[in-house]
């Protein structure tokens, strides 16, 4: 195991009351790393026998804070992560987590079903939508938030797990012991052909599994002679580069570089090419982005705007261009740190930037949470939608644009049928 170094800078701070000095015997040292490392250990040390409150100088507490302060003042993305969030960030990954397999929302302030998912401990243990989950494990958590409820689901496969739910249909309180499983997380949960043969594709996060789904949706769309294609990228937090690599390069040939990474040496570029073949795929494309949109989603988009294979339509992406490399360390700990910036394959940068969209369509706030909401529950029918949220779904004026743009590109090509093609793509449209 490699050792870290560790450098933790404290300022002269001056209180009220009584100072006392002392002086410790600094050796001497050879080289740069062990002055600070040593530096580190001497706080350390004279903190946890010192320090007035011998419960917060825990050595176990001290160094934690002292990492994550550490890791916190360089960048927003770099991280301790400790042996439980190393394992959630793994489940995130890999699409699948130890729970029960439900779906849940906060409704009249109560954590409510939303359904359980298809053939999981969940719907098996007889949990129906509606049903109202008052306690777990014998904890009271009618003030939890839905995160602290997930956290208390999940657990390892094979446990069991209490759930003490009401049942407003009959007034009845009643517990359910389920057992948990592996559950599996779909990344692309919407596919779908329009009458006008447009093509529609969400992909919510980008895992494991994401470009095995993503060429699942994509190929009887095409099998149904889809026209176009809408690939919805909107509020899709990022997740695995490869990820982001399988389903752009389904549009690119194979070979062809899809992003390049750089770190801080010259040498370090990494050009990072497709493996797959797309170029049968002519026909137009068209990216939904907002400022949800980031990280691998950024690379999606960025990749088939600046090739011209796509027009890009909505608002300006997050702007999260880095790489984060996971390193593990001892008990199943680990160190996520910025390593590389990701560039699009004609060298614009991402990072701090995001991408802009071809056609801009801005929407108000309200109606974002709105169409999100429109997006996660398309089991509603809009009756159910006004009873459950209050208010009528609204239009999603960014599809619309994507449509439109996609129909003239469609017409666009047609017309251009007996004319030599500068190009074996149909281009999309660059509006401003």
């Amino acid at each position: 195991m490699r050792a870290v170094s560790l450098i933790l800078l404290v300022p002269a701070i001056l209180t009220a009351g009584s100072i006392a000095f002392s002086q410790s015997r600094i050796p001497a040292f050879d080289s740069e790393h062990d002055v600070h490392v040593a530096r580190f250990g001497e706080i350390l040390r004279i903190l946890r026998e010192n320090y007035v409150d011998e419960e917060e100088v825990d050595y176990d507490k001290l160094v934690r804070a002292a990492i994550e302060g550490m890791l916190e003042s360089l960048d927003d993305y770099s991280r301790y992560l400790p042996p439980e969030k190393f394992l959630q960030l793994q489940e995130q990954t890999r699409q699948e987590f130890g729970g029960v397999g439900i779906r849940i929302e906060r409704r009249d302030g109560r954590i409510t079903v939303v359904a359980p998912i298809a053939d999981t401990p969940g719907e098996r243990a007889g949990i129906l939508a509606g049903d109202r989950i008052v306690g777990v494990d014998g904890e009271v958590t009618t003030d939890f938030n839905t995160s602290d409820i997930s956290d208390l689901l999940r657990g390892k496969p094979g446990t069991e797990v209490t759930l003490t739910l009401y049942r407003p249909e009959n007034d009845a309180t009643f517990e359910v012991t389920v057992v948990r499983e592996i559950i599996e997380v779909e990344s692309v949960p919407d596919a779908w052909i329009r009458d006008d043969a447009i093509g529609y594709i969400r992909i919510s996060r980008f895992g494991e599994r994401t470009g095995r789904e993503f060429l699942d949706a994509l190929e009887p769309l095409e099998a149904a002679d889809m026209a176009g294609l809408i690939l919805d990228l909107r509020n899709n937090p990022g997740g695995l580069l490869s990820a982001a690599v399988d389903v752009a390069g389904r549009f690119f040939d194979r070979g062809e570089v899809v992003v390049y990474t750089q770190g801080r040496e010259k040498e370090s570029r990494n050009e990072i090419r497709s493996r797959t073949s797309g170029r049968d795929r002519q026909y137009p494309i068209a990216i939904l982005i907002n400022s949800g949109s980031a990280s691998a989603a950024e690379i999606v988009a960025g990749a088939l705007q600046d090739t011209g294979r796509a027009v890009v339509v909505g608002q300006t992406s997050f702007g999260k261009g880095s790489v984060q490399r996971i390193e593990s360390l001892r008990e199943g700990a680990a160190l996520r740190y910025t390593s590389a910036r990701y560039y699009t394959p004609g060298g614009a940068t991402i990072h701090e930037r995001g991408v802009a969209p071809d056609i801009e369509v801005l929407v108000p706030a309200e109606d974002a949470a709105r169409l999100l909401r429109q997006r996660n529950r398309p089991d509603l029918d809009p009756t159910q939608f006004l009873d459950r949220f209050g208010h009528e779904p609204v239009v999603d004026i960014q599809l619309e644009a994507a449509v439109e743009a996609l129909r003239g590109n469609t017409l666009r090509a047609d017309v251009d049928e007996n004319t030599e093609p500068e190009s074996s793509r149909a281009q999309p449209a660059t509006v401003k």
